[in-house]
């Protein structure tokens, strides 16, 4: 079976697709956007994401806009294949917070036939490529890069700048937090992008 995306790439059962992009992206509004449009299909869909993201519910799926999905909390992705019950799909959100084995999870959904559509950031604050993001840009068949506005120039975001002290590679946060900065405001910061 075959469904058609918004931009015409097949969506097949038995898929990796990963939506990725600075905060304030709309990676997750993206992800609600698909997963809505399957359960109008019909189409059994699962949701989880990170026991750590409690940024605006704990069991829910909230966009910065404020759209939401119920979602399963899990501690690690290894919990995803204990949980899962028949789907079609199976959506991860904040998938660069999970620190376990996420390509290895998401390789098994896809080979059992399932749809596997995951949401994250693809850089971390000092614009390095973020926990098992990388691994799994390399081995998904769909990719979707969305960017935010820089607040300083106006520009395409492709970097989460934190504003706040402290060099935790983790920290939740929102606007009070960080803010998205083109390439060149970003280099301007003193980061240094690899």
């Amino acid at each position: 079976m075959f469904l058609e995306s918004q931009n015409n790439h097949p969506m097949q059962k038995g898929s990796i697709e990963v939506i990725c992009g600075s905060m304030f992206s709309g990676k997750t509004e993206e992800l609600l956007r698909r997963l809505k449009r399957a359960k109008f299909a019909k189409l059994q869909v699962e949701i989880y994401k990170p026991i750590i993201d409690t940024r605006y519910d704990n069991k829910k799926i909230v966009s910065h806009d404020e759209n939401f999905i119920q979602s399963v909390i899990v501690k690690n992705s290894s919990e995803i294949l204990q949980k899962i019950n028949n789907p079609d799909i199976v959506a991860i959100d904040e998938a660069q917070f999970f620190t376990d084995d996420l390509t290895k999870v998401c390789n098994e959904l896809a080979n059992n036939g399932i749809r596997v559509i995951v949401a994250g950031l693809d850089m971390d604050f000092l614009g390095n490529p973020f926990g098992k993001m990388p691994e799994l840009l390399a081995i998904a068949e769909h990719i979707t890069k969305v960017h935010a506005i820089c607040l300083d120039c106006g520009g395409i975001a492709n970097n989460s700048h934190r504003i706040t002290e402290g060099n935790a590679l983790v920290e939740l946060g929102q606007k009070e937090n960080y803010k998205p900065l083109c390439r060149k405001c970003f280099t301007k910061k003193n980061y240094t992008i690899v």
